[in-house]
């Protein structure tokens, strides 16, 4: 791949990413879209994720949140981590609702960035808004004969 296909090396990366990812496939989520920066990721709300006030356990929201971070920030080929994060809640989830998490890119100066994520349920309520703060550890994610146009 070049630097005129952002798309192509967004995608790539996330399905690498993907192939490793245990948690948010365990989890049952789902890459809806990818792109250079921004990811949107989803998961339903199972009996298994409910708390006991009967509302979707909020580490289960973080984690979708965190998952379409990861996948946001992971795309321009360089292995990117959490640094920081925060959360805030502002609906619960509910048992059955598919979980919609968007992340898009605020910023990315040097090796650091800075990512936005919604959590909506279905009808568009916002149940959270994550800030991420991530991090480049200057090595590549793919093998370099995907990221130079070949195949592995």
């Amino acid at each position: 791949m070049t630097d005129t296909e952002p798309q192509a090396l967004a995608e790539a990366c996330a399905a690498a990413m993907w192939a490793e990812d245990h948690a948010s496939r365990g989890l049952g989520m789902r890459i809806d879209a990818v792109a250079p920066g921004c990811a949107t990721l989803s998961m339903e709300i199972t009996q298994a994720m409910v708390n006991g006030h009967g509302i979707a356990h909020g580490g289960f929201i973080f984690t979708l949140a965190d998952s379409a971070f990861a996948f946001a920030c992971n795309g321009y080929d360089n292995v990117t981590v959490a640094q920081s994060n925060q959360i805030t809640y502002l609906a619960p989830g509910r048992l059955g609702e598919r979980l919609t998490a968007t992340a898009r890119e605020v910023a990315r100066p040097g090796r650091s960035g800075l990512y936005d994520v919604r959590v909506t349920n279905a009808d568009g309520t916002v149940i959270a808004e994550f800030r991420g703060q991530s991090r480049s550890l200057g090595k590549p994610l793919l093998p370099r004969e995907v990221s130079k146009g070949g195949t592995t």
